[in-house]
């Protein structure tokens, strides 16, 4: 019996010894990432970089209402691939052909589920596939990470699950965030304190919530996720209390893709801004027809007020059908495709289909076409809930756009709000501009007509939004895809002297720098936050920032450090631009750009908006500067504390 029990318990060691010896690895097309992958009482996966462990001992699980997948894991067979293919996005944010190239492994585990791992040459991926019957619960997932040293983490902390993903970057040591601490929304970006960074995101969302994470205490972080609403209460005309929730994080389909989690690994800041992984990742376009979606600009009335004044405005400004036709004579004049009519346009917040009698929402329509400029309705999200055919309505009424705004939640109800929405909208020609909203994670690709999220800290925040804060959305919440952060002010303060209210709004930043974030900050539908009246006063200013195109056929870092400084270069056609912004660190910035993006013998003729010689102090001083030049010369940038570089080469 002695012997017996001692063969049993060799051979119980021996299974358990083959278990923890089942690892593979997966390699980057070019060799210099890797990720190894250990299977014992988990699935364990390694993350390095050119040989240095960045990522250790790090674990996935997703646990069901009656089996947890990834723990004891037993594999039943594996399979690999390389892809290299070319993808073409219909709104092209960074490229208009996107090099997609990376190795895959597929491992099918037994209990009806897989984990595909990809490696990419600037990250990895993973996600779960399962091939469950029926319906699912998932009561929770698994997303673990272990820091093999003290990291810098720069984090999005709100105080709780709702959340417009507004709030400013906080920037902790791995070691000294704590469970009690604040969670954070993704992206988060992590400094090794070496040359890496890495950027964490998710893509592919669908009838699944965002993730969140939080720390373990141990030098480490680990996923939350919001559970599944299932009673609501009345919370006014643009929310609603939850006010019962269910104990599973989403009720979803067994035979499914659950959403990738993925890595951004770079060697130097700049990689980070040419980053297309959300697009690499997300569902392909299901769209059939998409000839109607035209990405643009819009002039926006809400943070000036909708208060034109000066000579040529005869009439009493305001939510009214004279302001609104002197917004679209000023679109059309200077080529801008719509305009925004935000709270007000309706009698009611409650009502979509009764305009407000002093807008006359359809002599605007009939107007703006005749001009050229199309129109684009606010909404609550609860209204639109309640009245979902409103874009059938919109359609007929020749609306050509919603903001639809206040969702401020990320559980699987809300995400799967946002499908709906873009389905809905596809059907009946109508782009899609989410405010109050997470941040994107694919849906935007799935859906082209989504052009852009809000999820940020932007120019809404007056005296709270500041350089120092948004020179790291080029770094995370802008390279995951596209941000609505409303740029364009006419008046420009540095922060110590800084004053501001509706209608005489104003940014923090130089001159220069609000014309930079046109060619540094992307989305599919890119603001004129400003007054037509300041517009028109500063025409040379005007006429560059509308000339400045809102999709891209190439994006050239030239020069970054996370959360200091950004100078980038973008071409569309045969055109350059270059923007460049910095924080409030340094009363000056110098950089030598070297231009050998441009084309062998052509010579170029370079524009610049700069920061003038006094633009530390006021912050509205700039100049204009032009020359000749040519591929392989190099230009001498400065930028003033909270300052900017805006150019065009044609």
């Amino acid at each position: 019996m002695k012997k017996y029990f001692l063969l049993s318990l060799f051979a119980c060691y021996l299974s358990l010894s083959a278990q923890a010896q089942k690892s593979v690895e997966l390699d980057s097309p070019n060799g210099d990432i890797k990720v190894s992958i250990r299977l014992a009482d988990k699935i364990y996966y390694d993350v390095s970089c050119n040989n240095e462990v960045l990522l250790k001992d790090n674990s996935l699980k997703l646990k069901l209402k009656n089996q947890t997948l990834g723990e004891q894991p037993k594999l039943a067979g594996q399979k690999r691939a390389s892809i290299k293919e070319e993808l073409t996005p219909i709104v092209p944010l960074k490229y208009s052909s996107v090099n997609n190239e990376y190795n895959q492994l597929l491992l099918n585990f037994k209990g009806n589920y897989s984990v595909e791992f990809r490696a990419f040459n600037d990250g990895i991926a993973y996600r779960f596939i399962t091939r469950q019957k029926g319906d699912i619960e998932v009561f929770g997932e698994d997303f673990s990470l272990q820091f093999p040293a003290d990291y810098l983490l720069h984090l999005q902390q709100p105080g709780g699950y709702k959340t417009a993903y507004e709030e400013p970057y906080t920037h902790v040591t791995s070691t000294s965030w704590q469970p009690s601490d604040k969670r954070s929304v993704l992206p988060i970006l992590i400094d090794t304190k070496k040359s890496y960074k890495i950027l964490i995101s998710e893509s592919d969302l669908s009838d699944y919530p965002c993730m969140f994470l939080q720390s373990t205490g141990n030098n480490g972080v680990a996923s939350a996720f919001p559970k599944v609403p299932l009673e609501f209460g009345d919370d006014g005309d643009r929310s609603l209390k939850i006010l019962k929730e269910a104990d599973y994080i989403a009720k979803t389909k067994g035979q499914r893709n659950f959403p990738w989690r993925y890595f951004v690994i770079t060697k130097d800041d700049k990689q980070i801004l040419e980053n297309t992984m959300t697009y690499k990742l997300a569902t392909k376009n299901q769209l059939q027809d998409v000839s109607w979606i035209k990405p643009g600009q819009v002039s926006w009335e809400w943070w000036n007020g909708a208060t034109p004044y000066g000579q040529d405005v005869t009439f009493k400004a305001g939510c009214n059908l004279e302001t609104y036709k002197y917004f679209i004579d000023f679109a059309s004049k200077f080529g801008i495709p719509y305009i925004i009519m935000d709270e007000g346009w309706a009698k009611s917040t409650r009502d979509p289909y009764t305009p407000n009698p002093d807008v006359d929402l359809h002599e605007l329509i009939r107007y703006g076409k005749e001009k050229n400029v199309g129109i684009v309705l606010w909404l609550t999200w609860l209204v639109v809930e309640k009245n979902f055919d409103l874009f059938k309505t919109f359609n007929e009424w020749g609306v050509k756009g919603v903001k639809i705004d206040f969702m401020d939640r990320s559980d699987q109800w809300m995400v799967n709000f946002y499908e709906r929405v873009a389905q809905e909208a596809a059907k009946h020609h109508l782009f899609v501009d989410f405010h109050g909203s997470f941040k994107p994670a694919g849906l935007e690709y799935k859906y082209p007509n989504v052009l852009s999220y809000e999820g940020v800290r932007g120019m809404e925040q007056m005296g709270g939004c500041v350089p120092d804060n948004s020179v790291y959305l080029p770094f995370m919440r802008n390279a995951v895809g596209p941000m609505d952060y409303t740029p364009g002010a006419m008046i420009s303060m540095q922060p110590n002297i800084y004053r501001s209210e509706r209608p005489n709004s104003a940014s923090i930043g130089t001159r220069a720098y609000q014309m930079a974030l046109f060619v540094i900050f992307e989305s599919g539908l890119q603001m004129l936050a400003d007054n037509p009246t300041l517009y028109y006063r500063n025409e040379d200013c005007t006429r560059f920032i509308t000339q400045v195109p809102v999709t891209w056929d190439e994006t050239v870092a030239l020069d970054a450090k996370v959360g200091e400084y950004v100078i980038v270069a973008k071409r569309k056609g045969e055109k350059w631009y270059i923007g460049g912004m910095t924080n409030n660190k340094e009363n000056e910035r110098q950089f030598e750009i070297n231009l050998d993006f441009l084309k062998d013998n052509k010579t170029y003729r370079l524009t610049s908006f700069e920061d003038g010689v006094n633009a530390g102090r006021q912050a509205m001083d700039y100049r204009v500067n032009s020359s000749d030049v040519k591929k392989g010369q190099k230009i001498s940038v400065k930028m003033a504390r909270n300052g900017g570089f805006a150019a065009v080469l044609e």
